[in-house]
This record gives C-alpha cells, sequence and structure tokens, in this order.
C-alpha cells in the first residue's frame, strides 16, 4: 500500500433516478479516466433530498439493497471500470427503513452495507420520519492495493467518535457522501465552513485523508452548497469544488506516507482509554 486516487463527484439531481443514475454515472467514468480507484457520490444520489418534509408517500422509493436500482447500476459500472464505489441509496429491510451505503467493490459485488447511524431531527433535515437508526455499527472495507476505506454517511461527519472508531478498526482514508445546505429556519446560518471544518479536523486529529462529496444546487427552495473536497492527511486541501459548480475532483495519497505521519504524531499511542469511559454514557 502507498498510493491510492480517490474522486468525489459533485452534481444536482432531480425526482428522476434513471436521469440521476446517467448523471453519476458520466461523471464516474470520468473519474476512472483519470485513475480513480475510488469514486464517491453525494449521499442519496437517486432523487432530490427528501427528508426536507414529511410525506408518508415517500416510503415507496426505498427498495432492498440488491433491488434497488442504483445499486444495480453502481454494482454494473464497478465491475466495468474495476473501481470501488461506495454507493449512498434509501434501503427498505422488511418493515424498517434505513439511510444506507454499499460499498461495492471492482467485481461488482457489494462488500457489505453501512446503515447511517446519526440521524439528524431538524428544519429540512427531518430524516427520524423515514429513516431507523443504522444497526450494523461503523465499518471499514478493504480497499485499492491492501488499504482499508471507512465511510460515514452526511450527519456521521459531525461527529468525531465516527471517525476516530474507524480509525481504530484500521481505516487509512475516510469518505463521507453528504446532502447538506441552508437551513430553513435561519437564512443568516451558512454551515459551509463548519461543515468543512469539521472533517478537517477529522483528517488533522486522525492524520489521516478526508474526501467527501455534497450535492448542489436548490430544490424547492433549499439551497445545496456543495463545497466538495479532498484533504490529505494533514487537513490541507488537496482538491476541491465551488459552491455550484458540477464536476469531478481527485487526487492521489500516500497512504504510506500518512501511516508514518499518524505514528510520528503519537495521537493513537498517547490515547487513554481508561479515562474516556464517560463517552459511552448518557447525558
Amino acid at each position: 500500500m502507498t498510493e491510492i486516487t480517490v474522486a468525489a463527484l459533485q452534481l444536482a439531481f432531480s425526482n428522476d433516478i434513471d436521469a440521476n443514475i446517467k448523471h453519476v454515472s458520466r461523471l464516474v467514468r470520468e473519474a476512472a479516466s483519470r485513475g480513480a480507484q475510488v469514486v464517491l457520490p453525494p449521499e442519496l444520489f437517486e432523487g432530490e433530498y427528501f427528508c426536507r418534509v414529511e410525506d408518508e408517500g415517500l416510503f415507496a422509493n426505498a427498495k432492498p439493497t440488491a433491488e434497488h436500482k442504483a445499486v444495480l447500476a453502481m454494482q454494473a459500472l464497478a465491475s466495468e471500470l474495476k473501481i470501488h464505489i461506495p454507493t449512498s441509496f434509501f434501503e427498505l429491510d422488511g418493515h424498517h427503513y434505513y439511510n444506507s451505503l454499499a460499498m461495492i467493490d471492482p467485481d461488482g459485488k457489494i462488500a457489505g452495507v453501512y446503515r447511517k447511524s446519526h440521524i439528524p431531527d431538524g428544519p429540512g433535515y427531518e430524516e427520524k420520519f423515514y429513516f431507523r437508526p443504522g444497526n450494523t455499527g461503523f465499518k471499514v472495507w478493504d480497499g485499492p492495493d491492501r488499504s482499508t476505506l471507512g465511510v460515514g454517511v452526511c450527519w456521521d461527519q459531525w461527529y468525531p467518535e465516527t471517525a476516530r472508531a474507524m480509525m481504530l478498526m484500521g481505516a487509512d482514508i475516510l469518505f463521507y457522501p453528504t446532502a447538506i445546505g441552508s437551513e430553513p429556519h435561519d437564512d443568516s446560518l451558512d454551515t459551509a465552513r463548519l461543515w468543512r471544518r469539521a472533517m478537517v479536523g477529522h483528517a488533522v486529529s486522525n492524520v489521516v485523508p478526508v474526501v467527501a462529496a455534497n450535492r448542489v444546487g436548490i430544490e424547492h427552495g433549499q439551497t445545496f452548497y456543495g463545497t466538495s473536497f479532498i484533504t490529505d492527511e494533514r487537513g490541507d486541501i488537496r482538491a476541491e469544488l465551488d459552491r455550484e459548480e458540477e464536476g469531478v475532483i481527485t487526487a492521489t495519497l500516500d497512504l504510506a506516507l500518512a501511516k508514518r505521519h499518524r505514528a510520528a504524531f503519537g495521537f493513537f499511542r498517547d490515547r487513554r482509554p481508561e479515562l474516556y469511559t464517560r463517552l459511552v454514557q448518557d447525558i
């Protein structure tokens, strides 16, 4: 394991799942043509971000993993291009609904499914109406060249515990597909810079590269602010997009060098787990 080339996609979506899949697929191909071995689309790219309202009719859009159009399309593409595609989707499992992610490997197989652990609930982001809290625990997967990939989904990205847990499971790089933008209850609140700082903090405090993919565009008055980015293990931005543009960013990251830097910083050497029991107690 030395270098790995990763990509993040940023684009706007409609409620036409086939058109969205076609658009994402085009950008996945572009990323692969640039040498990307892992390509990250945004959260719930199957359609508009539907969680802005509570509408029981929207539960009909959830599908089991093996039947979901977005998952099936990315499986075929991953197999053809021989890449990894962490794929976010609205999952139905019996009577339960999850905000889930299928890790699709270069053979087009599903290496596993992660169900979003932290579910937000607030104006414009009413996910608790739709999604059961994930029951998979945090997960990591085998990546290119013996690397280990960790993936959190959107609201997970605000929690340092998510990043640290995946690091303790052996992650070499962290990925966060997301859907975030304006706050309907407060026009003066712009979380774009906070959003980025939170994840850059994960990069710095864990000495690990971070990849974040967001959507753009205006959906029913809600503006998604993009600003997708890739950092190295020092939190320095290696590639980024602005608030409106659609496209692909890629970066080649030296994971062996990151591992060396991680050891030198000593954050994992100097951990004191016996002092952290308060972290697992209720408030």
